[in-house]
């Protein structure tokens, strides 16, 4: 892409800016080591960016690319898309088309050549429906701009990486996406990207559904009829996956190194592992694009944005991972 791949650039999108994003954004970039690791290029509006950093006071210089002061502080790729004096912590259009042109100027950078990760702020996803946007969140919509149409939801937590079998659905549902056909899909799918991402051979464990993986059928029938069978013809493809475990010990064993990632089979199964093994330090990665994408592991926390007590830890963690998977990563082709 024409940059030091020891040092890539990351493009990371404000989010909603009558949430904490800008906030810990700043936050984020007012440490001088995480600008040791990569260079970045904020996505949004620069004249609300330079106003919260004089509120909070921090010490950051921010420049508009093309001004005749940019490289002396952190480049914002400014859309000026934000009117002085909206309102703060609430969901409204103005900062929902807001947040949504800042994906997507983001992808097109990337495409560009200008980006080499997206990392993303927090978004609501009412605001941007208010704001003529009609996608449930981040994932759907770079989906879309990316013309992908196979994709996944996963969470990085230090050395534990979780891929979900379904994600927002009432748990009696998600059991029912529990079948051999789709748990097939998603292990093959997860060897796969894993691999680009970390740029290695993959070694996959398969959470149980059911108590004790169901000690061989004591306690529910889906390990033996649609989970086993499903790691059995992923092993036959060549796919090193192995399981189903004990959910309530199989995400600590990756996370101390014996699996480079997990399968977990519903959303909350995979969130409760990660959030308490790394909480504050997990970081949300879309598998299945055509660019790395991250962003942090909670949302807009409208009922604390505008105080300056928004932990910008989990933001700090998505920024750097960006980096160090467009390190190591394979390279993917632009569309």
């Amino acid at each position: 892409m024409g940059y030091d791949v020891s040092r890539p650039t990351i493009g990371i999108t404000m989010g909603d800016a009558a949430g904490i994003g800008p906030e810990i954004i700043l936050k984020a970039l007012s440490n001088p080591d995480l600008l040791s690791q990569c260079s970045v290029v904020v996505i949004g509006d620069l004249a609300h960016l330079r106003r919260l950093a004089t509120t909070l006071g921090l010490p950051v210089i921010l420049d508009a690319i093309g001004s005749d002061t940019e490289g002396e502080g952190i480049a914002v790729h400014d859309l000026k898309n934000l009117p002085l004096g909206f309102e703060i912590g609430i969901d409204a259009a103005v900062t929902g088309k807001a947040a949504a042109e800042n994906i997507e100027a983001a992808v097109g950078l990337w495409r560009d050549g200008r980006i080499d990760a997206i990392c993303t702020a927090p978004i609501s996803k009412k605001a941007i429906g208010l704001g003529g946007y009609d996608f449930p969140g981040h994932t759907e919509f770079l989906a879309k701009l990316t013309g992908t149409n196979e994709f996944a939801m996963s969470f990085f937590g230090g050395d534990l990486r979780v891929v979900l079998l379904s994600t927002h659905l009432p748990l009696r549902d998600a059991i029912r996406e529990v079948r051999k056909e789709k748990l097939t899909d998603l292990i093959k799918f997860a060897d796969r990207e894993f691999g680009k991402l970390l740029g290695k051979r993959i070694r996959l464990a398969v959470a149980g559904l059911n108590p004790h993986a169901s000690e061989g059928g004591l306690f529910g029938g889906e390990e033996q009829t649609e989970i086993r069978p499903a790691i059995i013809e992923c092993k036959a493809a060549g796919i090193d996956v192995r399981g189903p475990y004990s959910a309530d010990t199989i995400f600590l064993r990756s996370a101390k190194g014996e699996f480079d990632g997990v399968i977990a089979l519903y959303h909350d199964q995979a969130t409760i592992a990660v959030k308490s093994l790394a909480f504050g330090e997990a970081v949300n990665v879309t598998l299945g694009l055509p660019l790395i994408r991250t962003s942090v592991d909670h949302g807009t926390a409208f009922d604390i944005a505008g105080k300056g007590v928004a932990d910008a830890s989990s933001m700090a963690a998505a920024i750097r991972l960006a980096a160090d998977l467009a390190r190591h990563s394979q390279p993917i082709a632009q569309i």
